[in-house]
C-alpha cells in the first residue's frame, strides 16, 4: 500500500467526486463508517423516486430525464430503520481499521499486509484473537516464529471489536471526500469533552 490508505479500500476512488449520497438511517446516525454508507447518485436518485428515503440535503446539480428534472440528493435518509449489525465482520479492511492501518509490531503505515501472532505453522488459528496487520518487513522478520523466538513486541494485544469500538474507529478515518453537507451528520453522536 504505497499510496494514501483510503483509497486502497475504495472500489473506484474517482467515483466519489461524482456526487456521492451520504446514507443516513431512520435515526440520522450513518449507515456504517466503516467504510462510510455512500450511494452513487444513481441509486440515490432511485432511491427517491420510489420513495424509500427523505431528501436532506442536496447538490446544486440536477439530473434531467426527458420528462424530468431532479436536484441530485448528497443526503438521504432511509425510511425504515436498518438495526445495525452487532457482529463485526472479520476481513482485511476491518483487521487494519481495528489496528488503526499501522503495523502492531513497529508502527509504520506502509506496505501492511497481515500475521498470525502464533504461527499456524504452530497452531494458530485466523481469528480476530490472533492476527494483526504488520509491514512486510516485519512479518518476513517474524516469519513463522514465536513473538519471543522473533524478538518483537506487540502494541496492543489483538481482540474481537464491538461494532462501537469500529464506528468509532472508522470516523477517524473519513474517506478522502467529504462533501460540506456531511459534516452535521458524521460527527454529532460524538461524545463532547468536558
Amino acid at each position: 500500500m504505497d499510496g494514501d490508505f483510503r483509497t486502497e479500500f475504495v472500489r473506484d476512488p474517482g467515483a466519489l467526486r461524482h456526487h456521492p449520497a451520504l446514507v443516513l438511517n431512520a435515526d440520522y446516525r450513518p449507515l456504517s463508517y466503516y467504510p462510510l454508507s455512500l450511494w452513487p447518485w444513481q441509486e440515490a436518485v432511485k432511491a427517491v423516486w420510489l420513495d424509500r428515503v427523505d431528501v436532506v440535503a442536496e447538490y446544486d446539480t440536477t439530473a434531467r430525464s426527458p420528462s424530468t428534472q431532479i436536484r441530485i440528493p448528497s443526503v438521504v435518509v432511509l425510511k425504515d430503520f436498518v438495526k445495525p449489525q452487532r457482529r463485526v465482520a472479520f476481513t482485511r479492511f476491518n483487521l487494519f481499521l481495528r489496528d488503526e492501518f499501522r503495523c502492531q509490531y513497529c508502527g509504520s503505515r506502509g506496505d501492511l499486509t497481515f500475521d498470525h501472532v502464533v504461527p499456524r505453522a504452530s497452531g494458530g488459528i485466523t481469528s480476530w484473537e490472533n492476527v494483526v496487520a504488520a509491514c512486510s518487513p516485519c512479518n518476513l522478520k517474524k516469519g513463522s516464529k514465536s513473538l519471543r523466538r522473533a524478538g518483537m513486541h506487540l502494541r496492543k494485544v489483538p481482540r474481537r471489536p464491538s461494532s462501537g469500538e469500529m464506528q468509532n474507529m472508522g470516523r477517524k478515518f473519513p474517506p478522502n471526500h467529504l462533501h460540506d453537507s456531511w459534516m452535521d451528520f458524521l460527527y454529532w453522536d460524538v461524545e463532547l469533552e468536558a
